[in-house]
Order: C-alpha cells, then structure tokens, then sequence
C-alpha cells in the first residue's frame, strides 16, 4: 500500500479495503508493512501527544471495522505508547481484538533513518496461531540482525512474517534478498517480506515484496513501485508454495519508476495543481521533462524557455521538438531585457572589475526569478534540473537554477542522467538525439562547456561515488586509477559547496547516500582530508 503520511483514516481505508479483497479471495493472514496506519517515516510527529494517541483511537476504530471478517488475521503497524516508551509496534487484529504485539527491536539509527530519537526498542518474540500454524512477527531492521529471526524461531515459529517500511536505493531488491536467505540458512524457517510503496518527501518506497521457502528460493514475488494484493500459500507444515514472480527490471528502469513514483506522490500528495520546468535543451531539463509527463500527465506539465544572448540555436530548436514530442504547455521568454537591466543598474558598482562568473549567474537568477513568479501565479511546483554531479561540485546557482520546490535529478549522476534517457527513448523516442550527443553547456558565456572547469563526467562521477556514497578516502581514490589533481579538485569542492545544498530543494533520494537527510556536513569545518 502507499499510505499518506499523517492521514490516519485514509490510511485505514486502504487497509480496510485491502482486508476485504483478501478476505473475499480466502486469504488466513494479511500483512501491511511497517507503521502502515500512520505512514513512514513520521519523524517529529511520534513527539506530539495528540499524532499518538490520534493512532491510538484509529486503531480501535479499524479491529472494529475488520471484525465484520471473520477468519482474517491482519497485521496493522503503528506507534504504540507502553510501559516501556514509545515503541514502534505491529498489533495482530483477529475477530473484533487484538490478539498479539511486537515491539521492533532494532532500531535502525543510521543513512536516513533516526527511530533512536523516537522510540524504545522492545525485547519479546510474536507468535501467533492461524489455522494451526504460527507465525513469528518482526518488523524492517530487525530482519538485517540475526538476533530477532533467531528468538522467535526458538519461541515455535514455522513461517516469519517481515512487514517493512524499506526505502529503495539502486539494487536495494537483491541485496534485501540475500540478508533474508541468511535467516533462513540458520532457521529453515521460510519467509514473508512485504514492504511499503510510493514518494515520502525524499524517500521512495518501491514495494518489491516476496516470499521466500524454507530452502531461500524466492516462491513470490510482487512488481516494484506498485501497489497491489500479493498471495503465497501456506503447506500444513508450515512451508511455502510456488506462487506468481514479477519479472526483475534493470537498473535503469528501476531508478526511472524510482523518480516517476517521487515526483507523482510529492506534486498530489502535497496537492500542487501542476508543475513548471525550466527547459535549456538540454539532457538533464529534457530527462525532468519525460519524468514529470509520465508521472502527472502532460496537461499538468509547463516547460519555459527563457533564452540569452549565448542560447545557441539548437538549443531553441531541441526544446521545441521536445515539448512537441511530450505534449506539453510550452513558452519562450526570452531573458535578454531584465539582464540588461540588471547589469545597467550594477554597471556603476562593478566600475573597473573584469566581467566573471557573476554576470554568468545574473542571467540563471533572472531565469530562477521567472520561473518562481510563474510558480506564485499558477500554484504551480517547480522542479529544478540540477544533477548529483553538478550538486557536489557546486556548478550551480543560489537563487537560479537551484531556485524552485523539488529537485528531481538531484540524487542521479551525470553517467546516469544519459543511461535513464536512453532508457525512456527505448520506451518512446521522445528526447531529440542531438540533446544525448552534443557537449553540456550552461550556455552562460560564448563557447562554454561544462568540461570548461570540470573533469570529464565519467572522471568526476567516480570520484564522488567513491568520496561520497562510499566513504573512500583521498588516497584510496587515488590508488584506484583517478590522478591526484582531479581527485584534490572535486573532493575540495564538495567541501566549499556544502552551504549550497544546504539550501537546495528535497529531491528523490535513489543511491546509498544521497545529499540531503543522510548527509550531514557541517558547512562551517576547517578539517580538510
């Protein structure tokens, strides 16, 4: 399911309703995922009184809703306040009561995750009986510790059950897999993983849930960023059929639902009639352009071209064959009047100083001006274009190009913005071929590429990589074939940068480590590696 986070009863309609087509089709045992009654992750509202005992009182209005099913034993996740603190708990509905609990053990307190500052972590085993099996209940980071698996298997376990709330990164799906195998090689005992679907700020959920057997062969296994009803049947003893498998994607179409699936769920969620984009014609604008389209609909979708004196005529002639090809609203305003204005009102301050990168930055900020004047018009969100490569590196501008509500892009390389391109064209040949083939540019100055004062992207996108989401040092980058000027250059300017992206908009968060709530540098530090 893809709960709204904070919507309480909304969030039990749809596990209202999920109960019934499960009960309807003689489902024993339905599991939500994790929190699913009041959404993941609810950060600083498990500290309000009123957000907890809001669930408190949901939850009893759902047993007595889920009573009129008979036979059906569903597992709801929600906060729960109990002698020992607030715990992030999975109560066991059957027949109008609530028959069990379980209290997470492992609280995860690392990447995005922060539940130390919420809750305390339980320490007893879930076990259950439904038509003469039991199950064993743990919840999301229990299942990466050998310890929780282990007690409850010890307690009369037969089948686990694993409700998650699991944010998707690139190849999260197979590395989920084989932690649970490693249960199963030391318990025999065969599995149930289901986990939460759709955007939630910066996190995406990507669903993906399956069943193991007792032998770790994935017997089910359900579509990523969907939501549905999944089913696996139980043997009397206690093992788990063949039932229907999601053929896998690949990388590249994963981390594209990833950023279709972030921008639907932020733009509806928050109930933004439309968006606006910023079209350059360029890859990274043409690439936001095909993923807003595919998760709103064209008709909520406005490019704007807003053309200089140093916008190539390509560059107007790709944007249009562009916005052509997806249907969207598409204007042209040019810049060159409120930029002459700007620098005819500066020219006596910048008296004698040689022309830099701040007349460069005029014109983005004019741009950024436009876009958020249409924004405040319309109602409409917009979606900056900025890449991670650009992010970390600082080729941005405050209050320009980074000047809009949520970066799309902001969490995928260069390298990759030109992969999932090609991946959209396979699907539909929407992005013009000149705009995968001709040099980036900004388009702030005669003749300007972006190689103009950055490594090649296939260069600098191994070096973050490396710096950033693996937490490599300068010498081990080095060691692995990068030279020591780049490595110098783009590790200092991922320092200097950090009050930028202090000041960036949310995004979609698809790596192991994306900046934003899971990279916290400080801006003001003098350590230097």
């Amino acid at each position: 399911m893809n709960p709204l986070l904070g919507d309480l009863a909304g969030n039990a309609q749809l596990i209202h309703k999920a109960a019934l087509e499960a009960h309807s089709q003689g489902a024993k045992v339905l599991v939500t995922p994790e929190l699913s009654l009041t959404g993941y992750p609810p950060e600083d509202l498990l500290l309000r009184p009123a957000f907890i005992e809001a669930a408190d009182l949901q939850l009893k209005l759902l047993v007595q809703e889920l009573a009129q099913y008979p036979d059906l034993t569903v597992i709801v996740g929600h906060p729960k306040k109990t002698a020992a603190g607030l715990q992030n708990y999975a109560s066991v509905l059957q027949n109008g009561r609530v028959i069990a609990g379980y209290a997470k053990q492992e609280l995860p307190n690392h990447e995005v995750f922060d539940e130390v500052r919420y809750f305390v972590p339980g320490n007893q085993p879930c076990v259950f009986k439904c038509d003469g099996i039991a199950y064993g209940l743990i919840l999301c980071e229990d299942a990466w510790h050998t310890g929780p698996a282990k007690q409850v298997h010890a307690a009369g376990a037969q089948i686990l059950l694993v409700p998650n709330a699991s944010p998707y990164h690139l190849k999260k799906e197979s590395l989920r897999i084989e932690v649970l195998r490693s249960h199963i090689d030391q318990t025999k005992m065969p599995l149930v993983y289901v986990n939460a679907v759709g955007g939630q700020d910066e996190l995406v959920f990507d669903g993906g849930s399956f069943a193991l057997n007792s032998q770790g062969q994935v017997v089910m296994a359900m579509p990523q960023f969907e939501t549905g009803l999944g089913f696996v049947n139980a043997t009397t003893a206690g093992d788990l059929e063949q039932g229907v498998i999601a053929a896998p994607q690949s990388v590249e179409a994963q981390a594209y639902q990833a950023l279709v699936l972030g921008v639907r769920d932020y733009v509806n969620k928050n109930r933004f009639p439309g968006v606006i984009i910023g079209l350059s014609g360029g890859v990274d604008s043409a690439l936001v352009l095909a993923i807003a389209v595919d998760a709103l609909g064209a008709d909520k979708v406005r490019a704007v071209m807003m053309a200089s004196r140093y916008t190539a005529d390509i560059s107007w002639i790709d944007a249009r064959e562009l916005a052509k090809n997806l249907g969207v609203q598409y204007d042209e305003i040019p810049i060159s009047g409120p930029v002459d204005a700007l620098e005819q009102s500066l020219a006596e301050q910048f008296k004698g100083l040689k022309v830099d990168a701040t007349e460069e930055n005029i014109q983005a900020r004019v741009r950024g001006t436009i876009l958020m004047a249409l924004s405040n018009k319309t109602g409409r969100l917009v979606l900056t274009t900025g890449n991670k490569s650009e992010m970390a590196v600082g080729y941005c501008t405050l209050y320009g190009d980074m000047a809009g509500g949520f970066a799309v892009i902001k969490d995928i390389a260069k390298t990759l913005v030109y992969r999932l391109c090609a991946y959209r064209n396979s699907i539909a040949p929407v992005i013009p071929e000149r705009i995968l083939t001709r040099a980036p540019s900004a388009e702030l100055r005669p003749d300007q590429t972006d190689q103009d004062s950055l490594p090649s992207y296939e260069v600098l996108d191994g070096i973050v990589e490396r710096y950033m989401e693996q937490n490599q040092s300068i010498a081990q980058i080095i060691a692995a074939g990068f030279d020591e000027q780049s490595v110098e250059k783009v590790t200092r300017l991922i320092k200097l940068n950090e009050y930028k992206r202090r000041q960036a908009p949310p995004g979609v968060r698809v790596t192991t480590r994306a900046f934003g709530r899971d990279w916290r540098y400080p801006i003001t530090s003098q350590f230097r590696a």
